[in-house]
Parts: structure tokens; sequence; C-alpha cells
């Protein structure tokens, strides 16, 4: 949607401030997710100054989640009995008042990833429903294929897609790309910040919903903790890259831009529209 001079720089006020509650805060993120890019979430969360929890067994996750601000579900690795796990956390995060986000990851690609991506929704109130494009749409009951847990050519308005989601689940949405997309179906954000070796990384993807969560654990608008979330998360991707000669120091260069990253630099390189 468009902005106005001073919305836009609110927002780049917003972003900053929210990193800077993050910091202050320490928010614990409970974590049920992706058994390959689990060590990554974790160090994400910790590198923005929060607490990570990873408990993953059915017996805890509904006490552990009580300790919690932020509930992070990835169905990355599912099994059946992960998302059984994933459900008790949910309804205890939903009794506790804390916002959930579900990562679709690899939604699209099996019919065992889209029923179990819509039980989840079902079972229990998800605040903030996170994706690539084909992920959503997917979710979004689009005919599309996921190529594993990398996006697919999705046609059509993708913002439009994302607003009837967002408006029939009652959340807010992230499609994420070379452009972000959030929305709660009555505002409208586009995050262009990022850099194109995120994509050589495994994990950015499962890191960006952990830097959601952290961000959605100290502020109840969602849609703005999201597109914050992704505007500091991508601004410290290009500052990364700035010399980083491949993936491997690209991956490095990323947590330490994240712990470091001021005010200056936020309102020099975010693009939200």
């Amino acid at each position: 949607m468009e902005m106005s001079c001073s919305a836009t720089i609110r927002m780049n006020l917003e972003a900053y401030n929210l990193l800077e509650r993050v910091r202050q805060q320490k928010p614990v993120v409970h974590h049920l997710t992706n058994w390959v890019t689990i060590y990554d979430c974790a160090q994400v969360v910790k590198t923005l100054g929060g607490s990570p929890v990873m408990a993953h067994a059915v017996d805890e996750v509904a006490e552990m989640t009580q300790i919690a601000s932020a509930l992070v579900l990835n169905i990355g690795t599912l099994t059946v009995d992960f998302v059984e796990a994933m459900k008790v956390a949910a309804r205890s995060a939903n009794q506790k008042g804390i916002p959930v986000i579900l990562d679709v990851c690899g939604a699209g690609a099996t019919g065992l990833r889209d029923r179990k991506c819509l039980e989840l929704l079902n079972h229990a109130h998800i605040d903030v429903i996170k994706g690539n494009a084909s992920e959503v749409a997917s979710v979004a009951g689009e005919s599309v294929k996921t190529r594993g847990v990398d996006a697919t050519e999705v046609g059509g308005d993708l913002a439009l897609l994302a607003q009837q989601l967002a408006t029939q689940r009652n959340a807010t949405v992230v499609v994420t790309g070379q452009v972000d997309i959030v929305t709660d179906g009555k505002k409208t954000y586009r995050i262009a910040n990022g850099h194109a070796m995120m994509a050589q990384v495994v994990g950015t993807g499962c890191m960006a919903a952990s830097v959601i969560a952290a961000f959605a654990a100290v502020e109840r608008d969602q849609a703005t903790a999201a597109a914050s979330a992704l505007a500091i998360f991508g601004i410290a991707a290009e500052v990364a890259a700035e010399k980083a000669p491949g993936p491997a120091t690209f991956k490095a260069r990323l947590f330490d831009c994240l712990y470091s990253l001021d005010r200056a630099t936020v309102d020099r390189l975010q693009r939200i529209a």
C-alpha cells in the first residue's frame, strides 16, 4: 500500500525501537522447530538478546510454553507425533495469551504437510502464518506445488491472497521473497530489505520466523512486529553481505551484524512501503 512520508518515518523509528525492546526485555521464545535449522534459530534469538528454548517432548511442551513470551511452530521436519506436541503447545500459548508463529515450511510439497498445517490452524489460534509464496498459497487453498522447501512461482496477486488468508484466519500473514509481504488483512507492508546471499544459506527462512517471534513477544500489533522484524533481519543481511565472499562467511557475519545493528544503520537502509 502507499504510505506517506510521515508514515514511513514512523516505521523507521518503530523497527529500531522494537529491536531495542527485544534487547531490553529479553523474551523467552519457545520453539518446536525444524531439526535441520534448530541451532541457527536458537542462535538468532540469542543474538537479538532473547532467550531461546527448544523443548519438543509432548509431556513438557505445555508447561514450557507457560514460561515463554512467544511460541514458534515449524513443520520443516514434521512427524505425526511432533505435530501433536505442537497442538498441545499452541493451546497452552493461547491460554497464556502469547503469540503463536507458524512457519508452514514445505507446505504444498506433500499431502501430509498440507493436512497437518490445516490441523494446526484449526486446532488453536495462530497469530502469524509465515512462509514463502507457494507455501502460503498452498495454505490458502491454491493449487500450487512447492519444490521441497523452495518456493515455486505463484500466479495472481500475492498481496491480495495474503490479505484474504489473514482475514479468514484472523491472523497476520507473512510471505517471504525478494520483497516480503506482511498483512493483517487491513494494513499491508512490503519490505524490500535483504540480500540474495540469504537464499544460499540453509535456515535463513526458519531464522526469520524466530526473529518475528522475538519481536511479536514485545509488540501486540503483530503486523508491525513482523514487518519490523523482517526489516531488521534484512538490513543485517545487507551489511553482512558487504564483506562476505561466500555463504559460510555471510552466515557468520549475519549474526555479528544483527548483534551490533544500530539506529543510524536502520534509518539509512530500511525500506518498508
